[in-house]
């Protein structure tokens, strides 16, 4: 299979405007989210509506396509550049990862841990989760739980913690059950993305603000995979400075 990584990447941002462009260490962060993804993959891409991004990226060798600025979502952003990016290499992509723009420190392992989900050649959508090893995370609304049926496909997906355990005080689930969270990569096949994006907002995903809530109620089936490294994502000017200091 041909896949490709796409990390879509907006300067505007409500917590953190500007963001990509951030100076970690000598690299801005969409350089470094770049290189990182180039340890895994042959085809990498960022997609970007902004011209200063899109001149950063062409400035340190990378691969970038401009984007509509109108679009609503990620997922709207990455289908539209796989377009774009099929059209001027004369390639057809097998299959499509997402990355956060916002993840530089995100692990080439995880990329092969998703790419792994595409074996099963029904498989549309894939994913990533990890067990929670700690009972705050359970109860923190910002780290959405996941819950697999037993041929490693998400159920559903909830801010809330689930499933919820009666009768047992809430300090024991963690010990009573094994809880996964959502590690927010995604892969798909290319025909998947470009029809998931015809798909109007859900009820589901509206009451969580979960997109991938909108695929499932449509009866769209994600294939997970575990992961033993978690996610480092800067939402906030505070995010950055605690990952610098472990630098």
């Amino acid at each position: 299979m041909k896949f490709i990584g796409i990390i879509p990447a907006r300067f505007a941002s409500s917590r953190f405007p500007g963001k990509p462009l951030v100076d970690i260490k000598g690299k801005t962060m969409i350089q470094r989210v770049y290189e990182q993804c180039k340890r895994s993959l042959e085809f990498v891409y960022v997609a970007t509506d902004n011209q200063r991004i899109y001149d950063e990226v062409v400035g340190f060798g990378g691969k970038v396509v401009l984007t509509n600025s109108k679009h609503e979502s990620g997922t709207d952003r990455l289908a539209e550049a796989i377009q774009i990016i099929q059209n001027e290499l004369n390639i057809d992509f097998d299959v499509v990862i997402n990355i956060q723009g916002d993840e530089p420190f995100i692990r080439p392992e995880q990329i092969a841990e998703i790419k792994t989900c595409f074996k099963d050649n029904t498989t549309e959508i894939a994913t990533l989760v990890k067990i929670i090893e700690n009972s705050e995370d359970i109860f923190d609304e910002n780290k959405p739980k996941v819950i697999l049926d037993k041929y490693m496909n998400a159920i559903c997906f909830s801010r809330c913690p689930i499933p919820y355990l009666r009768n047992n005080a809430k300090s024991d689930w963690i010990k009573k059950h094994e809880y996964y969270r959502h590690i927010g990569m995604y892969a798909y096949k290319t025909e998947t993305l470009l029809k998931l994006t015809k798909l109007k907002q859900s009820l589901l995903e509206k009451a969580e603000s979960l997109e991938q809530l909108r695929w499932i109620e449509n009866g769209y089936k994600i294939k997970v995979a575990k992961t033993n490294f978690d996610s480092l994502g800067v939402d906030t000017p505070e995010d950055l400075e605690k990952i610098l200091k472990t630098m």
